[in-house]
């Protein structure tokens, strides 16, 4: 790589960490100024990040700050996987900061701030080498997570922020045992020094490596929102600002990108005696997930609550599909990642416009009366008025509603369901499928049928009403963001072989971490040799 093009890799750290910090000696009445530095950096960091991605297609990306050799000095990598996850990151938080910008950003202090502090600890996971830098970055997007979870205030949003927080930290706390013990057995916290001495470790302190392994994976899977630690996530995400749900559901993302990464990287087929250590556990737990999703998401009254379900159900799928293992069905489980939370995004903010309109409680009122039939005997004799005159916003939204319908029930043609038929062929293609692949394909099944089940319930509720009802008043910039995750999922769709041929050699080297390890551990001015395939 050339000088310019190394540099690249540490800009979406220190962009949003310099734009942030500025942000907060601007005063908050200027709010048109920090908007603009704002979604001004946001749209740099997107144009990083596919640069970086463009990069990430030939070769794997090393930056060592200040020159220090591995596993001495902090060290900056970027893949495939990771270039993956720093594009999807920037065009969610592109289209929540726009959307934002509507209202949101006045109803708090230091939101822009926030937000590019989160976008901090967001890139620098998926960027760094090292555990310790991963425990940093992971307090630094915790703590502007605290924040934005609590932005907007409100009673039933500061309960469910100040849940979030005590989890979360008893979670910081974990992942930070879990690191100690980790590094009290190898003497390193370099990813990939860690590949290279895990299957050295003796018998004696084997048992203590995967001690701290396994209290490293609880951290990082209470992130994730797996079964039974997913309690505080429904509270939560329906309860945050729309656009600020709208980025979680990159939040817990992070947590099965790091549990991908690591597990493979440290714990597979060449680690000796841990080899797939836990994966029995984390097949059953992302099952579990999505059973838990599917009830909750067929129990759901409330449009948010149904949302955060439904991200439940997209992380048990991608951790079951990780636990299964094998390059085709961890490259699909990628490519629903991708397409779910984008559909996930859109949907947050989605939510916010077609509920404006609506009475409180009108929920409650629809399940009741489906319950009691709360109809007039009098009002049958009367004539029906044929037809409802569907208002132009509300038919924009109605379109947006179905899109996102079907991109969560994985219904063609939208790139849901290419995900999803990819993820069940790639299950069924060896010619003895294990009953726990059995088992994932009805439960992947079912969820789609759930969902479909309860978006057409939650979309008649909204949009099959009387004409007497509001039309609620939806502004361009609030509608244009939705549209636009809406259209990249579009874009999947059209460009599905390119996408997935990108998805499956991403799943590739992750499985295979060779070329990840000897990049990182070369000489700085040496280069490994490329040994992964350009497919």
């Amino acid at each position: 790589m050339t000088s310019l093009v190394e540099h690249l890799l540490i800009v979406p750290i220190v962009l949003p960490l310099f734009v942030g910090a500025a942000l907060l000696f601007i005063d908050e009445r200027r709010r048109g100024l920090k908007a603009t530095t704002n979604v001004g950096s946001t749209v740099a960091l997107a144009v990083v990040a596919f640069a970086l991605l463009n990069l990430a297609g030939s070769q794997t990306g090393v930056y060592r700050l200040g020159g220090w050799p591995t596993p001495v000095g902090i060290v900056l990598v970027v893949d495939r996987l990771a270039a993956v996850m720093l594009v999807l990151t920037s065009l969610l938080a592109l289209a929540s900061v726009v959307f934002s910008l509507a209202r949101w950003h006045r109803a708090g202090r230091h939101f822009h701030s926030l937000f590019q502090f989160l976008l901090m600890g967001l890139n620098g996971a998926f960027l760094t080498g090292d555990l310790f830098n991963l425990f940093v970055f992971f307090e630094v997007l915790l703590a502007a997570s605290y924040g934005l979870a609590l932005h907007g205030s409100g009673v039933a949003r500061v309960k469910a922020g100040l849940h979030y927080i005590a989890v979360n930290l008893a979670g910081s706390l974990l992942f930070l045992i879990g690191v100690s013990l980790i590094y009290g057995v190898t003497g390193t916290l370099n990813m990939a020094d860690l590949a290279t001495r895990i299957p050295q470790v003796s018998a004696d302190d084997r048992m203590l490596l995967e001690a701290g392994a396994a209290v490293l994976g609880v951290a990082l899977l209470l992130k994730a929102g797996i079964w039974p630690l997913s309690f505080w996530l429904p509270t939560t995400y329906s309860a945050a600002a729309s656009p600020v749900a709208a980025l979680f559901s990159i939040m817990t993302k992070v947590g099965i990108y790091l549990v991908l990464r690591l597990w493979l990287l440290l714990f597979g087929a060449g680690s000796g005696a841990s080899a797939y250590f836990g994966g029995d556990w984390l097949l059953l737990g992302g099952m579990a997930t999505i059973a838990f999703g599917v009830i909750g998401v067929l129990a759901s009254q409330r449009l948010g609550w149904l949302a955060a379900y439904c991200v439940l159900v997209s992380t048990g799928t991608v951790l079951a599909a990780i636990a299964i293992g094998g390059i085709g069905v961890t490259g699909s489980a990628l490519f629903y990642l991708v397409s779910s939370t984008l559909a996930l995004g859109a949907f947050f903010m989605l939510i916010e416009l077609v509920e404006r309109g609506r009475e409180p409680g009108a929920d409650v009122i629809a399940v009741t009366r489906e319950v009691f039939s709360d109809v007039d005997e009098e009002d049958l004799d009367e004539p029906d008025e044929i037809g409802v005159t569907i208002p132009a916003t509300m038919a924009v939204m109605g379109i947006a509603f179905l899109s996102c319908a079907l991109l969560l029930a994985g219904l063609p043609p939208l790139s849901g369901f290419i995900a999803k038929f990819a993820l069940l062929a790639a299950l069924l293609d060896p010619a003895a499928v294990a009953p726990a692949s059995w088992a994932f394909l009805a439960l992947v099944i079912a969820s789609g049928l759930a969902t479909l089940i309860a978006m057409t319930r939650g979309g008649m509720r909204v949009f099959w009403s009387s004409s007497d009802r509001a039309v609620p008043r939806v502004r361009v910039i609030e509608m244009a963001p939705v549209a636009a995750l809406l259209c990249v999922c579009t874009v999947l769709t059209i460009e599905a072989g390119p996408v997935m041929s990108y998805m499956q050699a991403a799943s590739r080297s992750v499985h295979q971490p060779d070329d990840y390890v000897q990049s990182v551990l070369a000489a700085p001015g040496e280069h490994a040799p490329d040994s992964r395939s350009g497919s």
